[in-house]
């Protein structure tokens, strides 16, 4: 029993400083009024030089269209990872959109940031419509978009 013991200690602590700590986010996207049809949105996590990190989520059913959310598809298709994100259906006019992942506690105060684009058929589109910095010691942040965003709120839970 008590070799069992030592052993679970050992091996405990061999692996737990490997373990990734991670918060919670929760990315609100607000939309607009427009006309049209429901926007195609991307939601994506940028590196402080304003690279490319990882897809949080992408909505929009046709994929003809998508390359229309050009930030998105330019970080995306440059990183060597597989896309990761959540998808879903577009978003209409004046809806919200809410997206939640996990975080690794390195990248929160670190200048990463979540970027959303906006694409509506025949209405534009809008690299980087809206960004945010992630950042604990300031829980919740809310920024105004420059085209089809009404607000983007994002908080660390």
């Amino acid at each position: 029993m008590k070799k069992t013991l030592a052993l679970l200690a050992v091996s405990t602590a061999m692996i737990a400083p490997g373990v990734v700590q991670a918060k919670n986010i929760s990315a609100t996207v607000t939309m607009k009024g427009f006309r049209g049809p429901p926007a195609y949105v991307a939601v994506y996590l940028t590196k402080p030089n304003g690279q490319f990190h990882s897809t949080l989520a992408v909505n929009g059913h046709k994929n003809k269209y998508r390359k229309h959310l050009r930030g998105w598809v330019r970080g995306a298709s440059r990183s060597n990872q597989p896309l990761d994100g959540l998808t879903g259906a577009s978003v209409g006019s004046g809806r919200t959109l809410t997206v939640n992942a996990n975080v690794q506690d390195s990248l929160l105060n670190a200048g990463y940031q979540v970027h959303v684009d906006t694409a509506v058929e025949d209405r534009g589109e809008f690299r980087s419509d809206a960004a945010v910095k992630v950042n604990a010691s300031q829980p919740s942040v809310i920024t105004k978009g420059k085209g089809f965003v009404k607000s983007l709120k994002v908080q660390v839970n």
